[in-house]
């Protein structure tokens, strides 16, 4: 086993934990995943492993293009294939996961999108977060896994978001998909997922649903995301004690 795959099932096996450790996951109800596009491969939990036993060792290794298992002695997660089409479409990220967390779930078994309520959604997403078709007949009984990518694939391809501004899906009926550029960011965006989808979920109790203007969207995720962020820290960054601004 080369050095980079090596450390690519350290990278998995630490979101994996990570997801459970979040309390995102229960038992085996959800799977992280990371990429090695030199190398050509994706790493993914086992099926059935719960999240919270698996082992790096476990891992299994299948091969990007065939999706053909080239590492590991157990079944890859029966998801891989949704994985896999993400990573095919979606070149800049290099981190997937997949969750059942109840917030988001509730949201995707309601066939509606999240909407931006406030600055706390905008700093981690630009704009509502989308949910997909319900898959047709033919697409459950084919490939069905495969074809859960090709729809959130199909939503992205409407022209209303893209994979880096809006890293997080609802897949009708049934659960969540997050994703980064790390498998660590594609933890850390399952995590603000559920807990936007948590907070939306309590303004609804409160019968009101008011989204906040577009201008207050762009400046909170262009101000943590954008070519010109200056949110969180740089290397030699110095703040002036007097107005706070970075120098």
């Amino acid at each position: 086993m080369s050095s980079s795959i090596s450390e690519l099932r350290r990278e998995v096996w630490r979101a994996n934990r990570g997801l459970a450790d979040a309390d995102l996951v229960v038992l085996a109800f959800g799977n992280a995943s990371g990429v090695d596009r030199s190398a050509g491969v994706m790493a993914i939990k086992p099926s059935g492993v719960d999240c919270r036993s698996v082992e790096a060792a476990e891992l299994v290794v299948v091969d990007l293009a065939s999706g053909q298992v080239v590492e590991g002695d157990l079944r890859p997660s029966s998801d891989a294939s949704t994985h896999l089409e993400l990573y095919r479409s979606f070149r800049s990220i290099g981190g997937v996961v997949h969750t059942h967390s109840p917030h988001a779930t509730a949201w995707a078994q309601a066939q509606r999108p999240i909407p931006c309520l406030g600055t706390t959604h905008a700093d981690y997403l630009r704009g509502p977060v989308p949910v997909t078709r319900h898959l047709s007949d033919d697409e459950i009984a084919g490939d069905y896994e495969r074809n859960t990518g090709m729809v959130i694939i199909e939503r992205y391809g409407l022209g209303d978001v893209n994979a880096e501004e809006m890293p997080a899906v609802l897949i009708a009926g049934h659960g969540a998909f997050a994703w980064g550029r790390t498998p660590s960011a594609a933890v850390e965006m399952a995590i603000a997922l559920e807990q936007l989808a948590r907070i939306a979920t309590y303004q609804v109790a409160l019968g009101s649903l008011p989204e906040i203007p577009t201008a207050l969207i762009d400046r909170h995720f262009s101000r943590k995301h954008g070519p010109h962020a200056y949110y969180g820290q740089r290397v030699g960054a110095t703040l002036d004690a007097g107005d706070g601004h970075e120098k």
